[in-house]
């Protein structure tokens, strides 16, 4: 049996209340799902920057989640924060170093949502601050029916990573952003648009495996969501076979 690649998946972080009267961590349950289902080994990560490369020294391949938080504006020269922006700048401080570094060492990398958004950040790219302030006639990317049903479609760029993954020229998506894409980064390219022309993801085509996507593919609301997470993690089995 062909081992299990490592895939570490980064943590949201909660305050008190709720689950518990201190501090704590959360992550839902079918990202971890998604991951085994694909034939990865998925394990939690910890917010702690100084053991970023600690984690990467065990790892084959970082998948970075998304969450109800914002990137802070400061780290891609953003101008002042737009109102509705929330940060929890713990949990970005430590997934903008555990990210970089994975790049440094051209681990797989795959970016969901708010992780897609951290990725073109790390890039060298920049955000949108706010959908609905800066893109005329938007559709509604924070969609009123539950996210395990789709909001809308996404247009795939031919000839692009996710493209050749999918096969195919579109996809149905599920929507759970106020903030998108501005520019991917330099070498980075855009492989996903919305019909209002919003970014829905990127990759880069100088990394061994780079690809972000604004949806939510561990739902599954398409039948070929399963086919980015399966592509990731043998990106990930097969980084790690050449670095046995």
């Amino acid at each position: 049996m062909t081992a299990r690649p490592l895939i570490g998946l980064t943590l949201d972080a909660e305050e008190p209340g709720g689950y518990s009267k201190l501090p704590w961590y959360a992550l839902r349950r079918n990202y971890f799902g998604a991951v085994a289902a694909a034939g990865g080994l998925p394990v939690a990560l910890p917010h702690d920057p100084a053991l970023a490369d600690a984690y990467l020294d065990r790892l084959d391949g970082l998948l970075v989640t998304g969450g109800a938080f914002d990137v802070d504006p400061a780290l891609y020269g953003g101008g002042d924060r737009h109102e509705t922006v929330v940060l929890k700048e713990g949990r970005t401080a430590f997934e903008i170093e555990i990210l970089r570094g994975a790049l440094r060492r051209d681990m797989p990398v795959l970016g969901i949502c708010g992780g897609e958004q951290l990725l073109a950040v790390a890039l060298g790219g920049t955000l949108i601050q706010h959908i609905p302030d800066a893109v005329p006639d938007a559709l509604a990317h924070e969609q009123p029916n539950p996210r395990t049903e789709p909001g809308h479609e996404v247009a795939l760029t031919p000839g692009t990573l996710l493209s050749r993954i999918v096969g195919a020229p579109s996809m149905a998506v599920n929507s759970a952003h106020h903030q998108a894409v501005d520019r991917p980064g330099e070498g980075a390219i855009v492989n996903a648009r919305a019909p209002d022309g919003v970014v829905e993801g990127l990759e880069h085509p100088g990394y061994r495996f780079c690809l972000g996507v604004q949806w939510h593919p561990e739902y599954r609301v398409d039948a070929r969501d399963g086919a980015i997470l399966d592509a990731f993690v043998e990106a990930a089995r097969v980084a790690a076979r050449h670095a046995a």
